[in-house]
Protein backbone atom coordinates (compact mmCIF):
# COMPACT_ATOMS: atom_id res chain seq x y z
CA UNK A 1 0.00 0.00 0.00
CA UNK A 2 1.45 3.38 -0.97
CA UNK A 3 2.65 5.37 1.99
CA UNK A 4 3.37 2.49 4.30
CA UNK A 5 6.93 1.40 3.12
CA UNK A 6 9.81 1.85 4.50
CA UNK A 7 12.10 4.34 4.29
CA UNK A 8 14.99 2.09 3.03
CA UNK A 9 12.12 0.84 0.18
CA UNK A 10 12.23 4.35 -1.27
CA UNK A 11 15.37 5.73 -0.32
CA UNK A 12 18.92 5.19 -0.70
CA UNK A 13 21.36 6.03 2.89
CA UNK A 14 25.15 6.37 2.88
CA UNK A 15 27.51 8.68 5.16
CA UNK A 16 29.92 10.61 3.21
CA UNK A 17 33.53 10.05 3.58
CA UNK A 18 35.77 12.22 5.48
CA UNK A 19 37.10 13.14 1.80
CA UNK A 20 33.88 13.21 0.22
CA UNK A 21 33.20 16.12 2.92
CA UNK A 22 36.59 17.52 2.57
CA UNK A 23 35.97 17.62 -1.36
CA UNK A 24 32.36 19.55 -0.26
CA UNK A 25 34.45 21.93 1.10
CA UNK A 26 36.79 22.39 -1.57
CA UNK A 27 34.94 22.23 -4.47
CA UNK A 28 31.19 23.14 -3.30
CA UNK A 29 29.76 20.27 -4.43
CA UNK A 30 29.29 16.46 -4.04
CA UNK A 31 27.41 13.72 -6.26
CA UNK A 32 25.79 12.07 -4.18
CA UNK A 33 24.80 9.25 -6.63
CA UNK A 34 22.14 7.47 -6.67
CA UNK A 35 19.34 8.34 -3.76
CA UNK A 36 16.12 7.01 -4.76
CA UNK A 37 15.55 3.14 -5.17
CA UNK A 38 13.38 2.29 -8.22
CA UNK A 39 10.58 2.46 -6.57
CA UNK A 40 11.33 5.69 -4.67
CA UNK A 41 11.68 6.82 -8.05
CA UNK A 42 8.32 5.91 -9.36
CA UNK A 43 6.58 7.16 -6.43
CA UNK A 44 8.06 10.52 -6.54
CA UNK A 45 7.20 11.12 -10.28
CA UNK A 46 3.87 10.08 -9.51
CA UNK A 47 2.87 12.24 -6.77
CA UNK A 48 5.15 15.09 -8.04
CA UNK A 49 3.61 15.06 -11.90
CA UNK A 50 -0.26 14.52 -10.62
CA UNK A 51 0.25 18.26 -8.26
CA UNK A 52 2.22 19.93 -11.18
CA UNK A 53 -0.66 18.82 -14.10
CA UNK A 54 -3.00 20.15 -11.38
CA UNK A 55 -1.24 23.33 -11.44
CA UNK A 56 0.59 23.81 -14.71
CA UNK A 57 -1.08 21.79 -17.34
CA UNK A 58 1.05 21.55 -20.46
CA UNK A 59 4.04 23.41 -21.24
CA UNK A 60 2.96 26.90 -22.79
CA UNK A 61 5.81 29.28 -24.11
CA UNK A 62 3.56 32.34 -23.05
CA UNK A 63 3.06 32.12 -19.80
CA UNK A 64 5.73 32.93 -17.00
CA UNK A 65 9.62 31.59 -16.34
CA UNK A 66 7.61 31.05 -13.09
CA UNK A 67 4.49 29.42 -14.18
CA UNK A 68 6.59 27.13 -16.30
CA UNK A 69 9.35 26.39 -14.07
CA UNK A 70 8.82 26.30 -10.28
CA UNK A 71 6.29 24.27 -8.24
CA UNK A 72 6.69 25.65 -4.20
CA UNK A 73 6.40 23.51 -1.23
CA UNK A 74 5.90 20.09 -3.18
CA UNK A 75 6.08 18.61 0.51
CA UNK A 76 2.43 19.87 0.82
CA UNK A 77 1.16 17.32 -2.07
CA UNK A 78 3.40 14.41 -1.63
CA UNK A 79 3.72 12.26 0.97
CA UNK A 80 6.82 10.49 -0.40
CA UNK A 81 8.34 13.96 -1.06
CA UNK A 82 7.22 14.94 2.43
CA UNK A 83 9.30 11.92 3.87
CA UNK A 84 12.38 12.83 1.47
CA UNK A 85 12.49 15.94 2.59
CA UNK A 86 12.08 15.30 7.21
CA UNK A 87 13.86 12.15 6.95
CA UNK A 88 15.12 11.11 4.02
CA UNK A 89 19.50 10.69 3.39
CA UNK A 90 19.85 14.47 2.94
CA UNK A 91 18.98 15.14 6.50
CA UNK A 92 21.97 12.78 7.23
CA UNK A 93 24.07 14.63 4.75
CA UNK A 94 22.92 18.12 6.17
CA UNK A 95 23.92 17.01 9.58
CA UNK A 96 27.39 15.61 8.38
CA UNK A 97 28.11 18.97 6.73
CA UNK A 98 26.01 21.83 8.87
CA UNK A 99 25.74 20.01 12.39
CA UNK A 100 23.08 18.58 14.75
CA UNK A 101 20.61 20.95 14.24
CA UNK A 102 19.01 20.95 10.79
CA UNK A 103 15.48 22.68 9.42
CA UNK A 104 14.47 22.43 5.93
CA UNK A 105 14.50 25.53 4.01
CA UNK A 106 12.98 24.95 0.69
CA UNK A 107 10.99 22.36 -1.10
CA UNK A 108 10.37 22.95 -4.74
CA UNK A 109 9.70 21.60 -8.64
CA UNK A 110 12.32 22.73 -10.80
CA UNK A 111 10.93 21.85 -14.00
CA UNK A 112 12.48 22.11 -17.62
CA UNK A 113 9.75 20.76 -19.97
CA UNK A 114 10.97 19.75 -23.09
CA UNK A 115 10.20 23.36 -25.03
CA UNK A 116 11.43 25.37 -22.48
CA UNK A 117 14.51 27.06 -24.35
CA UNK A 118 15.14 29.41 -21.64
CA UNK A 119 18.09 30.03 -19.41
CA UNK A 120 18.76 30.49 -15.85
CA UNK A 121 21.31 32.58 -15.37
CA UNK A 122 24.42 32.33 -13.04
CA UNK A 123 23.16 33.44 -9.23
CA UNK A 124 24.15 32.18 -6.02
CA UNK A 125 20.85 30.38 -4.00
CA UNK A 126 22.12 32.57 -0.91
CA UNK A 127 21.72 35.27 -3.50
CA UNK A 128 18.10 34.61 -3.68
CA UNK A 129 17.41 34.03 -0.30
CA UNK A 130 20.34 34.89 1.98
CA UNK A 131 20.49 33.31 5.30
CA UNK A 132 23.13 33.31 8.30
CA UNK A 133 24.73 31.56 8.98
CA UNK A 134 26.14 31.03 5.26
CA UNK A 135 26.44 27.49 5.40
CA UNK A 136 23.17 26.23 4.11
CA UNK A 137 23.34 23.36 1.46
CA UNK A 138 21.16 22.93 -1.91
CA UNK A 139 19.57 19.09 -3.09
CA UNK A 140 19.11 18.75 -6.43
CA UNK A 141 17.23 15.19 -7.15
CA UNK A 142 17.10 13.96 -10.69
CA UNK A 143 13.59 12.47 -11.70
CA UNK A 144 14.82 12.27 -15.29
CA UNK A 145 18.49 11.85 -16.84
CA UNK A 146 19.70 15.22 -16.93
CA UNK A 147 22.22 16.27 -19.82
CA UNK A 148 23.60 19.20 -21.48
CA UNK A 149 20.85 19.20 -24.37
CA UNK A 150 18.53 19.30 -21.53
CA UNK A 151 19.30 21.28 -19.60
CA UNK A 152 21.58 19.89 -16.74
CA UNK A 153 23.13 22.47 -14.07
CA UNK A 154 26.70 23.75 -14.63
CA UNK A 155 28.62 24.28 -11.51
CA UNK A 156 32.44 26.53 -10.90
CA UNK A 157 34.31 24.58 -8.99
CA UNK A 158 35.50 26.06 -5.51
CA UNK A 159 33.15 29.61 -6.63
CA UNK A 160 31.42 29.68 -3.28
CA UNK A 161 35.31 30.56 -1.44
CA UNK A 162 34.60 33.54 -2.90
CA UNK A 163 31.60 34.35 -0.49
CA UNK A 164 28.49 36.15 -1.27
CA UNK A 165 28.09 38.23 -4.25
CA UNK A 166 26.67 41.64 -3.48
CA UNK A 167 23.16 41.34 -5.51
CA UNK A 168 22.30 44.99 -5.05
CA UNK A 169 18.00 45.42 -5.02
CA UNK A 170 17.92 41.86 -6.30
CA UNK A 171 18.73 40.54 -3.03
CA UNK A 172 15.59 42.60 -1.10
CA UNK A 173 12.76 41.33 0.44
CA UNK A 174 10.59 43.10 -2.09
CA UNK A 175 13.04 41.13 -5.09
CA UNK A 176 12.45 37.99 -3.93
CA UNK A 177 8.47 38.36 -3.81
CA UNK A 178 8.60 39.48 -7.18
CA UNK A 179 10.94 36.82 -8.32
CA UNK A 180 13.10 39.44 -9.89
CA UNK A 181 15.87 36.92 -11.52
CA UNK A 182 19.57 37.38 -11.03
CA UNK A 183 22.49 37.43 -13.20
CA UNK A 184 25.32 37.32 -12.28
CA UNK A 185 28.86 37.47 -14.08
CA UNK A 186 31.10 34.61 -14.12
CA UNK A 187 34.02 32.75 -15.57
CA UNK A 188 32.44 30.62 -17.96
CA UNK A 189 35.60 28.65 -18.76
CA UNK A 190 35.54 27.15 -15.59
CA UNK A 191 32.09 25.75 -15.94
CA UNK A 192 31.71 22.51 -16.00
CA UNK A 193 28.10 20.01 -16.53
CA UNK A 194 26.76 18.41 -13.77
CA UNK A 195 24.71 15.61 -15.82
CA UNK A 196 22.66 13.40 -13.48
CA UNK A 197 20.90 9.90 -14.31
CA UNK A 198 16.93 9.71 -12.75
CA UNK A 199 17.44 8.99 -8.92
CA UNK A 200 20.70 10.49 -8.54
CA UNK A 201 21.43 13.72 -6.17
CA UNK A 202 23.60 16.64 -6.80
CA UNK A 203 24.39 18.70 -3.48
CA UNK A 204 26.14 22.06 -3.54
CA UNK A 205 26.64 25.29 -1.07
CA UNK A 206 24.57 28.40 -1.12
CA UNK A 207 27.69 30.31 -2.52
CA UNK A 208 28.31 28.28 -5.46
CA UNK A 209 27.70 29.36 -8.58
CA UNK A 210 25.39 28.07 -11.06
CA UNK A 211 23.30 28.24 -14.21
CA UNK A 212 21.48 25.96 -16.32
CA UNK A 213 20.37 26.88 -19.92
CA UNK A 214 17.34 25.60 -22.05
CA UNK A 215 15.66 22.11 -22.33
CA UNK A 216 16.73 22.34 -26.09
CA UNK A 217 15.64 18.22 -26.57
CA UNK A 218 12.76 17.70 -28.87
CA UNK A 219 11.36 14.35 -26.45
CA UNK A 220 12.71 14.77 -23.22
CA UNK A 221 12.14 16.46 -19.81
CA UNK A 222 14.15 18.01 -17.00
CA UNK A 223 12.45 17.41 -14.15
CA UNK A 224 14.74 18.48 -10.32
CA UNK A 225 13.11 18.03 -7.30
CA UNK A 226 14.89 20.76 -5.25
CA UNK A 227 15.32 20.69 -1.44
CA UNK A 228 17.14 23.42 0.60
CA UNK A 229 18.46 22.88 4.21
CA UNK A 230 19.95 25.14 6.98
CA UNK A 231 21.06 25.84 10.36
CA UNK A 232 17.89 25.63 12.65
CA UNK A 233 18.63 29.00 13.50
CA UNK A 234 19.48 30.67 10.42
CA UNK A 235 17.71 33.92 10.13
CA UNK A 236 16.74 35.96 6.52
CA UNK A 237 19.02 38.41 6.04
CA UNK A 238 17.03 40.41 3.93
CA UNK A 239 13.95 40.13 6.11
CA UNK A 240 15.31 41.93 9.02
CA UNK A 241 17.26 38.65 10.36
CA UNK A 242 13.63 37.04 10.95
CA UNK A 243 14.12 33.31 11.52
CA UNK A 244 13.54 31.52 8.48
CA UNK A 245 10.51 29.05 9.05
CA UNK A 246 10.91 25.54 8.18
CA UNK A 247 10.34 22.31 9.56
CA UNK A 248 12.91 21.38 12.25
CA UNK A 249 13.91 17.79 10.79
CA UNK A 250 17.01 17.20 13.29
CA UNK A 251 18.56 18.73 16.73
CA UNK A 252 17.06 21.79 18.18
CA UNK A 253 16.34 25.39 17.79
CA UNK A 254 16.49 28.68 19.79
CA UNK A 255 13.09 29.96 17.82
CA UNK A 256 9.76 28.90 19.07
CA UNK A 257 8.64 29.56 15.85
CA UNK A 258 10.88 27.24 14.32
CA UNK A 259 10.05 24.89 16.53
CA UNK A 260 6.65 24.49 15.46
CA UNK A 261 6.89 25.54 12.59
CA UNK A 262 4.98 22.08 10.36
CA UNK A 263 5.75 20.12 13.29
CA UNK A 264 2.14 18.56 13.03
CA UNK A 265 2.66 18.10 9.27
CA UNK A 266 3.19 13.94 9.15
Amino acid sequence: MQGSENLRDLFIYKALSDAQVQQYNELGYHRYGRILTDTGLQRMREECMAAWRADKGEFDPNKTWLHNALLVNIHHRSSVVRRYYFEGPLVDVAEQLLGPNIKGATSQLTFKMRGNNKPFHWHQDNGYGQLDPYNAISCLTALDHADVENGCLWIIPGSHLKGQVDVGAAGTAEAKKAWVEIKLDADETKALPMPLKAGECLFFHGWTLHKSEGNLSKDRDRRILFLRYADADAVEVYNNRAPRLGRLVRGTTKFPEVRAFEADLA
